[in-house]
């Protein structure tokens, strides 16, 4: 039996507090600050999650097969300032990108929700105050992943995993 370290409670690694009070509501995605933009992630760690989509249908799978570089007890990419230098395709989520790339972020991401003109979930950080609700809601990736090198592509259906919404 493996033991996996046990992450550090309530300790934020985002900086919430930002300047504007509650900017996710009245600022459009397009005109937010770096820091803004940055407070907008949940930490859920569903965005580092490889997914397969249907060829005929275009649907999203989640799988529960995670990229070599999340940590799966942080819910944190372990070299996120060089991650491209490790995994090229590793996507940017930006205001620019956003439009092509939403269909596939989770759907409980907040940039998925805020571009799709929704609300942000009662759990996410920005509003609960915590970093632990989106865990204790079972939003995020936290304990569930295998990384990819332990699993051949061709299984990752295998590894399917139904998103809470």
């Amino acid at each position: 039996m493996t033991r996996r370290p046990r992450p550090r409670r309530g300790r934020d690694p985002i900086r919430r507090d930002v300047g504007r009070p509650r900017f996710w509501e009245t600022v459009p995605l397009a005109e937010m600050t770096p820091p803004e933009w940055e407070a907008l992630c949940d930490g859920c760690g569903k965005c580092c999650l490889n997914k397969l989509e249907d060829e005929d249908t275009g649907e999203i799978a989640l799988t529960r097969v995670a990229c070599r570089l999340f940590d799966d007890a942080t819910c944190r990419c372990a070299q996120y300032p060089v991650r491209r230098q490790f995994v090229p395709e590793c996507v940017s989520i930006s205001a620019e990108s956003l439009p092509s790339i939403a269909y596939w972020l989770p759907q409980t991401c907040a940039y998925r929700l805020l571009h799709e003109g929704r609300e942000l979930f009662h759990w996410h950080p920005l509003i609960s105050g915590d970093p632990e609700t989106v865990h204790a809601a079972g939003v995020s990736a936290r304990g569930l992943t295998v990384p990819e090198f332990e699993v051949d592509e061709e299984d990752w259906e295998d590894h399917i995993i139904e998103e809470p919404t």
